[in-house]
């Protein structure tokens, strides 16, 4: 691995990092063991961050080719091993890129891990993702004759982006093949690390440093007693739009102003990519649905107002796990459990609480970072927030 490159960044148990119910940013609802999205069993997450070179302060810092800021985020649904999920999407707003989504569309699943990264790595990251793929043979294989042909399987990698050449240079492509692989070979079950780690490192979030965030909740067992997972990948907003339970905290937030002195943000131009995970057995119809309540989420927050954003959620379920392969089978009959819709309800107000509380928790974990042309974005400053809270709670 290369010089400046963090690997399957982990969070260790006797670790306790800052998250946003440390700070008094308490959501509604029932959060998992982890309050991340493994917490869906099964579910996988890794990392890959890329930091190169030292950022120069100042208005006359010089462009440098050297500067990186980014990296690579691997969600794997059913971990390292194959196995196609029911999912479904939506875009609140369409100017981003998440690739295999027609195929999704049509038949309602998901085959491959789903990567975030920044926007000019998506081909890497795609061409990356096949050969782990067909190297660690995570695909389904083509038939002829009803014998498998190992060489004719075929699949579209899930790979997402957001735009971080505020602090990254993103045309020179930073993300390699290697990050892709060092992301997908360290993805694992557990606490997740949040902030500046993975795709979401050199992202912005309300104009403080944003990122990687994840939240859970678990229904209680009259609501079926399932968990709703969720990553984001935080890079949007206006601070000046930027609330908590209708606390302006972005205008009351005092100092801690970005130092842009090349690409200064006009207008809420930035992108949010949110995932999805559950174990209740919903159909991909039921997951598009579940997709459109992460806008509940982010507009909580005072986000979603920008057309240049690209807010792009993807949802998947990890139940019925064998509807695809015994489909297959020798009757063509996939036998699937499904969740009524008139219990879903519960399941809409718990992603758009993990939504919210997971960008939350990329604001809280991120921490201040300089990068191209000596731009300077800070990090939310707690101390600020805790004071805030108190005040308008008396």
């Amino acid at each position: 691995m290369p010089e400046n490159v963090k690997s399957g960044e982990r969070i260790a148990p006797e670790e306790k990092p800052v998250r946003a119910r440390d700070l008094g940013l308490i959501v509604e609802g029932t959060p998992g063991r982890y309050n991340a999205i493994t917490d869906v069993a099964g579910v996988e997450v890794g990392f890959c961050t890329v930091i190169a070179g030292e950022a120069e302060p100042g208005p006359e810092a010089k462009e440098s080719a050297g500067i990186a800021r980014t990296g690579v985020t691997a969600i794997l649904p059913r971990g390292k091993k194959c196995g196609a999920c029911f999912a479904g999407r939506y875009d609140l707003n369409g100017n981003g890129e998440l690739t295999g989504t027609h195929w999704l569309d049509d038949s309602g699943f998901l085959f491959t891990p789903i990567l975030l990264t920044n926007t000019f790595s998506v081909g890497t990251v795609q061409e990356a993702a096949c050969k782990w793929i067909l190297e660690n043979d995570l695909y389904y294989h083509s038939r002829f004759e009803g014998e498998e042909i190992k060489d004719q399987g075929f699949f579209y990698p899930v790979v997402a982006e957001t735009y971080d050449g505020v602090l990254n240079e993103p045309h020179h492509f930073h993300v390699k093949e290697e990050h892709v692989r060092a992301a997908l070979d360290s993805a694992a079950g557990g606490p997740v690390a949040e902030g500046n780690v993975g795709g979401g490192t050199g992202m912005c979030c309300h104009q403080f440093k944003g990122g990687t965030g994840t939240a859970s909740r678990v229904l209680p067992p009259e609501a079926g007693g399932y968990t709703v997972g969720v990553l984001v990948q935080a890079n949007y907003g206006l601070r000046e739009n930027f609330q908590f339970n209708g606390i302006p905290l972005g205008r009351l937030i005092t100092g801690c102003d970005p130092e842009i002195h090349r690409f200064k943000q006009e207008g809420d131009t930035g992108s949010i990519v949110v995932i999805i995970a559950t174990d209740a057995p919903f159909m991909p119809w039921q997951l598009g649905k579940l997709c459109r309540r992460a806008a509940i989420g982010i507009g909580r927050l005072g986000g979603g107002y920008g057309n240049s954003s690209g807010d792009i959620f993807l949802a998947f379920s990890t139940a019925n796990e064998g509807a695809f392969a015994d489909g297959r089978g020798a009757d063509g009959i996939a036998r699937i459990e499904m969740l009524s819709d008139e219990w879903t309800d519960p399941y809409y107000k718990a992603t758009a609480e993990a939504v919210e509380e997971a960008i939350l928790n990329a604001l809280t974990a991120a921490r201040d970072m300089r990068g191209r042309d000596g731009n300077f974005v800070p990090a939310l400053p707690h101390d600020q927030v805790r004071e805030i809270l108190k005040r308008y709670r008396r």
